[in-house]
């Protein structure tokens, strides 16, 4: 997998959306009750069911959204003794939970710091152009639309799963998607890793086409084992909303500027301009 880590496509406005939403991604992860254990790498039995609570309360699962079948019993965040051990307390609900609701709230759950600085640095270095393009606030509700058409697009393959859906990768795949279809010629500074991390620079169509077609393998099983624990059918839903989404903006989207040298290296050769008479 290729890490982006800088695009050559300057904006004209300030992204204060795309600077908002990773403030807010950071501050409900750091207060995610339990987390702490996790970003210290060692999270006790109450810690564990503190955070399995909170995620059952706002993560968005897919049996809940398509049927509105809400569990008889979920985790407390208590801690008790049963018979097989110690383990988490589970009690009817003291809560009411909105289905429609907890997708939204699940864009904002991350389950660890890798999760979380991901998802970051791929809003990052695509949503800045992205909300240039659009405009703050239609580039807020195109982010929701896009996590929520994730979201349920998930819960329509997974109809039965009572596993929690969280994180912003399905919102993020669609700014993906808008920005492969507004700057598929913008270049991407990119590390591979080959031995040790290379820096090349690409086109915006080959990094991005080539993360949804990891994206679809995966979904389909093939490449990871039970395709693993990561809702890769969430990204492609996504991803292909924003692309949908996006058109009809590209007809008047300004090409990124043409950069100079050749596509790889630190030291990039300029190239020769052709002069006409």
């Amino acid at each position: 997998m290729v890490i982006p880590v800088h695009d050559v496509n300057p904006v004209r406005r300030t992204p204060w959306v795309t600077y908002a939403l990773i403030a807010a991604n950071v501050l409900v992860f750091l207060s995610t009750p339990g987390i702490a254990g996790s970003v210290a790498g060692g999270s006790d039995l109450v810690q564990l069911c503190h955070l399995q609570a909170f995620m059952d309360h706002y993560a968005a699962v897919p049996r809940e959204l398509i049927h509105h079948q809400m569990p008889r019993l979920v985790p407390t965040g208590g801690v008790g003794v049963g018979p097989h051990g110690p383990g988490c307390v589970v009690a009817a609900p003291g809560y009411d939970k909105s289905p429609p609701l907890s997708v939204f709230t699940a864009m904002f759950l991350h389950g660890s710091w890798l999760h979380l600085l991901g998802n970051m640095l791929f809003l990052l270095i695509f949503g800045n152009n992205v909300e240039d393009r659009m405009g703050h606030i239609r580039y807020f509700l195109f982010y929701v639309v896009c996590g929520y058409a994730a979201g349920y697009g998930f819960a329509l393959l997974n109809a039965s799963s009572s596993d929690p859906l969280i994180g912003a990768s399905g919102a993020i795949a669609g700014v993906l998607g808008a920005y492969l279809v507004l700057y598929p010629k913008a270049r991407v500074w990119v590390l591979v890793p080959f031995l040790i991390f290379l820096p090349l620079r690409l086109p915006a169509w080959l990094v991005l086409g080539f993360w949804f077609g990891l994206q679809a393998v995966y979904s389909s099983g093939h490449g990871v084992s039970g395709a693993g624990t990561v809702a890769y059918a969430a990204h492609v839903v996504g991803f292909i909303a924003g692309m949908l989404l996006a058109w009809p903006l590209k007809p008047g989207t300004p090409p990124p500027p043409e950069p100079r040298g050749l596509l790889f290296g630190r030291r990039a050769r300029p190239r020769q301009a052709w002069q006409t008479w």
